[in-house]
């Protein structure tokens, strides 16, 4: 599904002449590629939709950074740049879910896995990014698990 939306984007994009979004379609199809070359380096036949979803919010993260310093450095024109594409590539992720359902979703997920200690952290991440990829911001997640298993 993920791969078909970003195929038709592409192709919605070169038909309205949107160079910009274009080359940030492009970019992430290029992403998805290298994912799956990944994956078949691993005997599977291509990466899942968890992994790519994954691959997007790292790219978001770095663009989000990348404008950061731009505005740092006065350079509002390379800032909104990289906002642009953070807009583009947030269109192709599920929703994102708010702070009450990211806290009942750790509460069941710890629940489920039977964490209680911060030894546990790990089979918590693990479960999240499978089943909730591209939903949360799993570095801001990590310090609210420390809290529940603390």
């Amino acid at each position: 599904m993920l791969r078909d939306n970003i195929q038709t984007a592409i192709k919605e994009a070169m038909k309205n002449h949107e160079s910009e979004r274009l080359n940030t379609v492009r970019m992430i199809l290029a992403g998805i590629k290298e994912k799956d070359v990944e994956a078949r380096g691993k005997g599977k036949e291509c990466a899942s939709d968890g992994e790519l979803l994954s691959m997007m919010q790292t790219m978001i993260k770095q663009r989000q950074e990348s404008a950061k310093i731009y505005k740092e450095g006065k350079r509002e024109d390379l800032a909104s740049k990289e906002e642009a594409e953070i807009v583009v590539i947030r269109e192709f992720l599920p929703k994102q879910l708010n702070e009450d359902e990211i806290e009942k979703v750790l509460k069941s997920v710890i629940e489920k896995t039977g964490a209680s200690t911060m030894k546990d952290m790990g089979k918590v991440m693990s479960v999240l990014k499978e089943e909730y990829a591209g939903q949360m911001d799993f570095g801001s997640v990590s310090g609210k698990i420390k809290t529940l298993l603390g």
